[in-house]
């Protein structure tokens, strides 16, 4: 899949490989199993949202959005804590601390009475979560670069969309023959084998010379060259309005399906199927990013998916939803264009700042999580008979997104000039 010229040809990697072989498909498993519970904390909880609302008392469905917006938040404020810590100690620590606290927080939830002690949970099992997800970036960017390291993330997202695949089916399964506590169970089991795997099967990417002593005064320091980057910054906004529109679909997919289409059963294959979508596009991104560059195909696909939200709202504004199988139709192309997405503007955020990645994996992850988690509540809010305002969302960030990607390529082309 991957040949050797395509990792950096730093000595430190070199002997990192002797103590430990690890093919780079093993790699990409491995990196993409960390992310990978992510997912899974997310998608197998949504066929039980409704469940679990009525046993932890909740009067209104549309808070049970919460359940899944709220895990967000702890993703977006986490990185704050594990990616500095990552540059001092190392990766490997911090992904152990991480899913040490998101096993405790699954506890929590299994044992939650009110709606309250959920999201406390939840946003707990997020800023756990943080860790693995954060620093799989972080190793993923020490060891690669440039167009080569997001055609590594486009492989690793592949693997990685297969739990959002199954992820639903699974939490069905679980809840017709066990309850909704077993969904926690199972994604803690998870979690212990993927760390078993990875204490086993990954040497420590931080290298000597790049070991940062953590500190209140490094951190600003870093901080403020971060920002220095705008290119970094700006895609990371990108970022921000693209996992913003999409975590609404996320928040609200099982009251769309069930709810206003009845569709209670085969809720499950359709968010497989729709989860196809983007898999197809990104296993097509590891091919065609080499050939064609991060930005071109970032540039295609921003203006494709405002193309394709701005018509279903002309198409179906103030009018009941359509035949399932439309709103499938422009489901698909949406999630298509956004599977070019996902890898190459998270990889374009990190290819300024390689000698700070911790800490801009950190950052970054935090601005454009901070961002989607109140894009998603406040357009979810709408979402009650029609699934337009999801559309009406879409349409509107990606305009953002696309203006903003105007204005980079704007401010690059003049920087070329002046210098």
């Amino acid at each position: 899949m991957l040949n050797n010229a395509e990792t950096n040809s730093k000595p430190y990697f070199c002997r990192m490989q002797k103590k430990i072989k690890t093919s780079q498909f093993e790699f990409v498993a491995l990196m993409a199993s960390l992310m990978s519970v992510v997912a899974l904390a997310i998608d197998a909880l949504l066929p039980a949202l409704e469940i679990i609302g009525i046993s932890i008392g909740t009067t209104n469905v549309v808070d049970n959005q919460l359940l899944i917006t709220m895990i967000f938040l702890g993703l977006g404020f986490g990185p704050l804590i594990f990616g500095p810590l990552s540059d001092s100690l190392g990766r490997k620590p911090v992904v152990y601390m991480g899913f040490a606290l998101f096993i405790g927080a699954s506890f929590i939830c299994v044992n939650a009475t009110s709606l309250e002690m959920m999201v406390l949970g939840r946003i707990l099992q997020g800023i756990g979560l943080s860790a693995p997800r954060t620093i799989s970036i972080a190793i993923i960017r020490d060891m690669y670069s440039g167009d080569y390291m997001a055609r590594i993330m486009s492989f690793v997202t592949v693997v990685f969309i297969l739990v959002p695949v199954v992820a639903p089916a699974l939490g069905k399964f679980v809840l017709d023959y066990f309850n909704w506590h077993g969904i926690f169970y199972i994604q803690v089991v998870i979690s212990i084998l993927v760390s078993f795997w990875f204490w086993k099967r990954q040497p420590e990417t931080l290298s000597i010379e790049n070991k940062k002593v953590f500190s209140k005064k490094g951190f600003i320091g870093e901080f403020k060259e971060l920002l220095k980057f705008k290119k970094t910054i700006g895609f990371t906004v990108i970022s921000g309005f693209i996992t913003g529109s999409f975590m609404v679909y996320l928040s609200s997919s099982q009251q769309i399906f069930q709810n206003q289409y009845n569709l209670e059963e085969e809720f499950p294959y359709i968010f497989a199927g729709l989860a196809i979508a983007i898999g197809a596009a990104v296993f097509s991104n590891g091919v065609l990013v080499l050939k064609y560059g991060m930005e071109k195909l970032i540039t295609v696909a921003l203006v494709s998916f405002f193309v394709v939200s701005a018509t279903y709202v002309s198409l179906f504004y103030n009018t009941p939803n359509p035949d399932v199988r439309i709103l499938l139709l422009f489901f698909g192309l949406q999630f298509f264009s956004i599977g070019f997405l996902f890898g190459n503007v998270r990889a374009m955020a990190m290819e300024p700042v390689g000698h700070i990645a911790g800490i801009a994996a950190a950052v970054t992850g935090f601005i454009s999580t901070i961002m989607a988690v109140p894009i998603s509540i406040f357009i979810g809010r709408f979402i009650k008979e029609t699934a337009l305002p999801l559309f009406v969302g879409f349409s509107i960030c990606s305009a953002l997104a696309v203006s903003l990607l105007i204005y980079l390529k704007i401010d690059e082309k003049r920087s070329n000039i002046s210098s």
